[in-house]
């Protein structure tokens, strides 16, 4: 055959007309399938270019959209700036209107209230200088020692007068040793008195305290300290009388000032009057005892009211026995009413059931007893009833 004659030789090795046709199909075919592959290979690359080129076109499209979407929100933001700082500006100038139209108003409340206190600075002037007329008046006053001794009691009396009651106090009240002191308090329940007398040492205390040097202080010093010695042993003389007063008398110092020199210049004057059983008072120290002697009356008066105020107790509590026992009678007659009421549902109940059974024609001999009778009400003896017939 044709296909086996030889074609060409190889070494040794003859290779036949088929053989080499077998080897170039075989060749042909590689070549073949490499073109396949590198055409496939290139129809793949078109694709990932193709779909490369319409991703990178979709992120252009969207890119741009986004891009326009910004340049709007941007435009918008614009014009929402523009029209917030128009409306700030517009604010502004408003309230820097209203601030001046304020400051103004304000400006002239200022200068008319400083008209209104320079009128009363007016007007305090007025009264500084009537005061200093009556300041000089009351200098006055105090240097007479009548005076001064009537202004002490007046102010002991305004003391005492709006802390007690009416009843309990006297002034320039007469005691059986026929001295009047300024003031007597009747305490209750004891039937004491308490004495207070007002003293006001003013020329010594002044002239403590103009005192110009060591010989002079204590001159004013001895003077001080004997005025009120006398006062201490007048009020523990006169005032302190047994089982009439009671056993100390208060000596009203009408002078905050005075007082307070007395108890840290005059200890042995305070020594002095608490042997003496006299107590010295200030105003202040007056209050407290005006204060401590409401105390006691009130409690005078309780006392007083605990008599009444038990029997009105004691009749409180009968009161309440007597709305118990009414209470448990009435409990009673509630418990009686109930059974009644019972009593009477039960008959009524008899007389429906029976008028329902004459309304049927179901009549039945009385003799026996029917539907719960007890022989009260349904147990007498009556004729056979008639029998519904047909």
């Amino acid at each position: 055959m044709i296909l086996d004659q030889p074609a060409f030789g190889l070494g040794a090795h003859t290779v036949s007309l088929g053989e080499a046709l077998v080897g170039l199909a075989a060749i042909v075919l590689a070549l073949l399938a490499a073109m396949a592959v590198g055409l496939w290979r290139a129809s793949a690359a078109r694709k990932e270019a193709a779909r490369r080129s319409g991703e990178l076109e979709y992120r252009l499209a969207e890119m741009a959209g986004q891009l326009r979407s910004f340049a709007e929100a941007t435009a918008e933001r614009d014009s929402h700036l523009a029209h917030r700082l128009d409306a700030r500006l517009d604010q502004v100038s408003s309230r820097l209107g209203q601030n001046l139209t304020d400051t103004t108003q304000r400006t002239a409340d200022s200068l008319s209230k400083l008209h209104e206190r320079l009128a009363v600075i007016d007007t305090a002037q007025k009264n500084i200088t009537e005061l200093t007329t009556q300041m000089v008046g009351l200098q006055d006053v105090l240097s007479n020692k009548q005076a001064r001794g009537a202004f002490g009691q007046a102010r002991m009396e305004a003391i005492v007068r709006d802390g007690l009651p009416a009843g309990a106090y006297t002034f320039q009240a007469t005691l059986s040793n026929n001295t009047r002191p300024d003031c007597v308090v009747d305490l209750p329940e004891s039937g004491l008195k308490l004495v207070i007398d007002a003293k006001f040492p003013l020329e010594a205390f002044n002239a403590l305290k103009a005192a110009r040097d060591e010989g002079e202080t204590r001159q004013a010093a001895q003077r001080l300290r004997r005025d009120v010695s006398v006062h201490i042993r007048d009020i523990a003389q006169k005032y302190l009388i047994a089982g009439e007063t009671h056993d100390t008398a208060i000596l009203f110092v009408p002078s905050e000032s005075l007082y307070a020199d007395l108890y840290e210049t005059f200890e042995d004057l305070i020594q002095r009057a608490h042997r003496a059983r006299v107590i010295l008072a200030s105003p202040n120290i007056l209050m407290l005892v005006v204060q401590t002697l409401q105390a006691v009356f009130k409690d005078a008066r309780m006392r007083e009211q605990a008599g009444l105020i038990k029997s009105e107790v004691a009749a409180i509590l009968a009161d309440v026995e007597r709305l118990n026992d009414r209470v448990t009678d009435l409990r009673k007659h509630f418990g009686q009413a109930s059974q009644d009421i019972d009593r009477i549902a039960v008959s009524s109940d008899k007389i429906a059931k029976r008028g329902l059974r004459i309304e049927q024609m179901e009549l039945k001999d009385a003799s026996a007893p029917q539907d719960g009778d007890d022989g009260h009400e349904g147990g007498r003896s009556e004729s056979p009833r008639l029998v519904a017939g047909r």
